[in-house]
C-alpha cells in the first residue's frame, strides 16, 4: 500500500492543528497504511500502532521556533525516501520545504501579530515573522495541492501568498462525537461545583492563548467592564495562559472584576468546561478556523464570534445575531452578549440541531475527504525536493 509521511510539530490530542494532524495520522494507520511521522512528539495511541513510525526531531531549548530547522531537515530526508517509493508527503505551511501536499492551518501573511514588550522583544518577533513568511511563501507556491481548513484560509492563501486558486481546496475540520457532546444536567452541575462556578448563574467562557492580542482578550475584558456597569451578572471563565496573563489579572482587579472573571490557566479538561458553560465568547482578530468554537457548537453551546473567523462559515442563519462584525469594538461585543442573554431560551433550542448536524462530521470523515482531494490532485509525488530555506 502507498506509504504516507506527515510532517508537523506534534501529533497530539490537545487541540487545534495538533488534534487535526493526529486525526489524519490515526485514520491512515487505521486503514492499514504505512505511516511515518516527522515531529517533536506524538500521542502514545499512535505510537502503539504497528504501522506508525515516529522520526523524532530535535527541539532545542523546548522552542518550536528553534526546532523548525530540525523538522524541515528531517522531513525532507524522509520525504525523499517516501516519494521514491511512490508515497505521499503532507506538510503544514512552511514547516518543511517539500512540494507535494500542504495542509494549511494558519497563514502568516494574512495577519501581523501585535507584540507587547520591549523594543528588543518586538524586533525579535518581527524577525521571526519574516522567516515564517519566507518559508510559507516558498512551500505553498511549490505545493502540488494546498488544503485549507476554511474558505477564509483558502482566500488568504490565494490573496496573500499568491497560490493559484485551482490548487487550493477547502476541507473543514471534524470532531469526535463521543468526547465532544452536550452535557447532561448532572454533569454540568458537577463540573461547575468542581471548579467553583455558580451553579445557576450565567457563565461565559473564553478559550485562547494570552501571549498576544490575536484572540482579542483585551476587547473581551473591556466588554465585561461595560456589562458589569449595566448590571449584567455573568461570570467569565478564561482558559489559557501566556506572557500577558499577569497583566490581564491586574487589570481585571483594578476594574473591580476580580469576582466576575476567573482566570483558570491551561486546562486539560477544557472540553468539559466548555460543556458546562452557557456561552463562548471568541471575537478573535484573526482565526483561520477556530476549533474551540467548533467544539462549543458541537457541545450545544452558542458562541459569539468575529465575522472573520473561518468557523463562522458553518454558522446557521439562526445564530447570525451572535456574529461580531467589528471585533475590536467592545460596545458591539457587549451588545452581542446582551442579545444572547435576551434570547437564550430560543438559542438553546436552536443549538440542539446545530450540535447534531456538526457532530455527524467525524475526524474520520474529514480525513477521508482529504485523501480523496489528495488522490484527485495527481499520482505519486514526482517533484524534486526544494532547497532548504536560508
Amino acid at each position: 500500500m502507498t506509504p504516507w509521511l506527515l510532517v508537523s510539530g506534534d501529533f497530539v490530542k490537545t487541540g487545534g492543528m495538533d488534534r487535526a494532524n493526529y486525526a489524519l495520522a490515526r485514520y491512515l494507520a487505521g486503514r492499514g497504511q504505512e505511516v511515518h511521522l516527522v515531529a517533536h512528539r506524538a500521542d502514545e495511541d499512535l505510537l502503539r500502532m504497528d504501522n506508525v513510525t515516529l522520526h523524532a526531531a530535535r527541539k532545542p531549548l523546548n522552542s518550536y521556533y528553534l526546532g523548525r530547522r530540525w523538522i524541515d531537515r528531517l522531513g525532507r530526508q524522509w520525504a525523499a525516501k517516501i516519494a521514491a517509493r511512490g508515497g505521499r508527503v503532507i506538510v503544514n505551511g512552511g514547516n518543511c520545504q517539500w512540494a507535494d501536499v500542504n495542509w494549511v492551518h494558519y497563514v502568516h501573511a494574512a495577519y501581523r501579530p501585535e507584540t507587547a514588550g520591549s523594543r528588543v522583544k518586538r524586533w525579535v518577533a518581527g524577525w521571526k515573522r519574516r522567516a515564517f513568511l519566507n518559508e510559507e511563501r516558498t512551500a505553498l507556491r511549490e505545493a502540488r495541492v494546498v488544503i485549507a481548513n476554511s474558505l477564509r484560509t483558502q482566500e488568504d492563501v490565494v490573496r496573500t501568498v499568491g497560490v493559484h486558486e485551482d490548487r487550493v481546496k477547502t476541507v473543514y475540520l471534524g470532531t469526535d462525537p463521543a468526547d465532544i457532546r452536550p452535557a447532561s444536567a448532572a454533569e454540568r452541575a458537577a463540573t461547575r461545583a468542581l471548579v467553583g462556578w455558580p451553579v445557576d448563574g450565567a457563565v461565559a467562557i473564553f478559550v485562547g492563548a494570552l501571549g498576544d492580542r490575536r484572540k482579542n482578550f483585551d476587547t473581551v475584558l473591556s466588554a465585561w467592564q461595560l456589562l458589569n456597569g449595566r448590571g449584567m451578572d455573568c461570570t467569565l471563565a478564561v482558559v489559557g495562559q501566556g506572557a500577558e496573563l499577569p497583566a490581564w489579572q491586574a487589570r481585571a482587579a483594578e476594574a473591580g472584576l476580580a469576582g466576575k472573571i476567573h482566570f483558570m490557566g491551561f486546562r486539560k479538561d477544557a472540553a468539559a468546561l466548555i460543556r458546562a458553560a452557557d456561552v463562548m465568547v471568541a471575537p478573535a482578530r484573526y482565526e483561520p478556523y477556530g476549533l474551540s468554537v467548533h467544539e462549543a457548537l458541537c457541545s450545544g453551546i452558542p458562541a459569539i464570534v468575529s465575522a472573520c473567523s473561518g468557523v463562522c462559515e458553518r454558522f446557521p442563519l439562526e445564530l447570525r445575531d451572535l456574529v461580531v462584525h467589528d471585533e475590536g469594538h467592545a460596545e458591539q461585543l457587549a451588545g452581542r452578549v446582551m442579545a444572547w442573554w435576551g434570547s437564550r431560551q430560543r438559542c438553546r433550542a436552536v443549538m440542539l440541531g446545530v450540535s447534531q448536524s456538526l457532530r455527524q462530521r467525524t475526524w474520520d470523515k474529514m480525513a477521508e475527504e482529504m485523501v480523496r482531494v489528495i488522490e484527485s490532485a495527481g499520482g505519486q509525488n514526482d517533484r524534486p525536493a526544494m532547497k532548504m530555506s536560508a
